[in-house]
């Protein structure tokens, strides 16, 4: 029965990012937006909901660890596993505005995240709003200068929609994603319950890989279809999203407190230094570039760090 909980959900969530990607560049065609603006803003929430969701009710049931957990192994789920797999597909052009914007904006949300745990192991409400409101402040800056910073080069097949298909499909892949991923942590969590590990590694292991699931489908889909910059806007502003958004809504709903220390003293140093290590790895040895062989690091790197949790 788990299985087929798991299967079924994986299906769905490569339905909806299917889905959820033909909205977005339809979207960006619609509004004139680059599409790795797009990517960082409609896709990405969509594909952090999952997080959002299991999040909200972890911590209302008070089993924060399952909602930090959560968030930080995704995070490194995020980079590490699914950029690694997406890269390991061909290689991927690095816009200017990564290193400019994105890169550095996730790096001072990590940052942040860090800063509010190490003191009191708590994030308090009014560090919940400090959070959201970076959010706001980074899309609205996203929007408003990156608009017409990013040069962006449409491929020749794709095709404006109308306003209500745009819709149709934003909803249908949101449910996708939604739906798919509780049915895989279902039958994920259930599996890992069974073998009797705690709320943390649960966290950082299964159900992180499973609510980065839609990023893996969104971003390979992207990858197939040549859509490059969706795939790296999605992950850097999923990973963003994450933690000022999916944390920080959370922690404003009720403070998130930490229980396992193992997830500050080591899962979130995972986190951070494969977030920094992106940086050096799209100049080296070539600029703004990833290839099959950055894609081995990370893959490695994240294998690495699922081993020593487990």
């Amino acid at each position: 029965m788990n299985f087929l909980l798991i299967i079924g959900g994986l299906v769905l969530l490569i339905l909806g990012g299917n889905w959820l990607l033909k909205s977005a560049v339809a979207l960006s065609l619609k509004l004139d937006i680059p599409k790795i603006v797009i990517g960082m803003t409609v896709v990405s929430f969509a594909t952090s909901a999952p997080e959002l969701i299991v999040s909200i009710n972890a911590a209302l049931i008070g089993k924060s660890d399952l909602a930090l957990g959560n968030v930080i192994g995704s995070n490194i789920a995020n980079l590490g596993l699914v950029l690694g797999i997406t890269l390991l597909l061909g290689t991927m052009e690095v816009q200017k505005s990564f290193y400019k914007t994105d890169w550095p904006v996730m790096m001072i949300a990590s940052g942040l995240l860090y800063f509010f745990l190490i003191g009191d192991n708590v994030i308090e409400q009014y560090e919940g709003v400090i959070l959201f409101s970076f959010l706001i402040i980074f899309l609205i800056f996203l929007l408003r200068f990156q608009k017409t910073a990013v040069i962006d080069e449409l491929p020749e097949d794709d095709e404006p929609l109308p306003l209500y298909k745009i819709v149709l499909f934003f909803i249908l892949g949101g449910l996708g994603l939604w739906g798919g991923s509780e049915l895989l942590i279902k039958g994920a969590t259930t599996l890992a319950t069974e073998f009797g590990v705690t709320d943390r590694v649960i966290a950082v292991t299964v159900v992180s890989i499973g609510t980065s699931i839609p990023e893996l489908a969104a971003s390979i889909i992207a990858v197939v279809k040549k859509e490059k910059a969706i795939s790296l806007g999605n992950l850097i502003g999923s990973n963003i999203f994450n933690i000022l958004a999916v944390l920080g809504i959370t922690s404003i709903i009720t403070p998130i407190t930490l229980v396992d220390d193992r997830l500050l003293t080591s899962d979130i140093f995972w986190m951070l230094g494969i977030s920094f290590i992106i940086l050096p790895l799209v100049f080296i040895p070539k600029g703004y570039r990833l290839n099959w062989k950055d894609g081995i690091i990370l893959l490695a790197a994240y294998c690495i760090f699922i081993y020593l949790t487990i």
